[in-house]
């Protein structure tokens, strides 16, 4: 999965200054469950009410269905939206954002 390329290359990333954080309108319960099957040392967040996903553009609402969007966004340490990453190749992604947080330093 992808979570589990972002906990295989956790070190680097977290060397290069970033801080990973997953997020998703699943309950708490399903990311604790997640988390503890891939064994991710990053904390995922819920957002069942679509609040944090609708915010930045990632929310659609089909009737009275929710689906996330699986987006990135790379926020820089004053805080502004340095990269968003719209289509990713799950298998490649934590290594494009290793490369793109070189860049940022």
């Amino acid at each position: 999965t992808e979570a589990c390329h972002f906990r295989d290359d956790f070190k680097v990333l977290t060397s290069l200054g970033a801080k990973v954080i997953g997020v998703s309108i699943d309950d708490s319960f399903s990311h604790k469950k997640f988390a503890e099957k891939y064994n991710l040392p990053f904390p995922l967040l819920s957002d069942t009410s679509g609040e944090v996903a609708s915010r930045y553009g990632a929310l659609n609402n089909f009737l009275f269905i929710k689906l996330a969007k699986r987006y990135t966004f790379l926020i820089s340490p004053q805080g502004k939206i340095a990269k968003i990453y719209l289509n990713v190749d799950t298998s490649k992604h934590s290594q494009e954002i290793i490369e793109d947080l070189k860049l940022l330093k």
